[in-house]
């Protein structure tokens, strides 16, 4: 059976990225990512503003450069892969969330900075 993993997201930066070097020697940046989409009440005709929240892991050489370049309120376009992970927190509840596993992160020029 055939598998596609692909996901484009564009969305300005929560925070800082959260860098890191493993034993190993490999570098990976932890970014979080804000997208926003504005939809329109088909009741009260209000414009409602809709915010995906999303973690992005870079790797490697990219994940030097997310280090050096970005800063919380940054624009970036991310291309990657959807990742799944569940784990058993402090009281035994299973917990999950979706992240990005980036293989492209585009540095997006802010409207303040143009």
């Amino acid at each position: 059976m055939a598998a596609f993993n692909k996901i484009i997201m564009m969305g300005n930066l929560t925070r800082d990225p959260e860098y890191k070097q493993l034993p190993s020697g490999m570098a990976v940046c932890r970014l979080g990512i804000a997208s926003n989409r504005q939809i329109k009440n088909r009741q009260t005709g209000a414009n409602i503003q809709e915010v995906c929240y999303v973690d992005v892991d870079v790797w490697g050489a990219q994940a030097e450069s997310c280090r050096q370049y970005l800063q919380k309120g940054r624009g970036v376009l991310v291309e990657g892969r959807l990742k799944f992970d569940s784990w058993k927190d402090a009281e035994g509840a299973t917990r999950s969330k979706h992240s990005i596993i980036a293989d492209r992160v585009v540095f997006l020029q802010n409207a303040a900075s143009q």
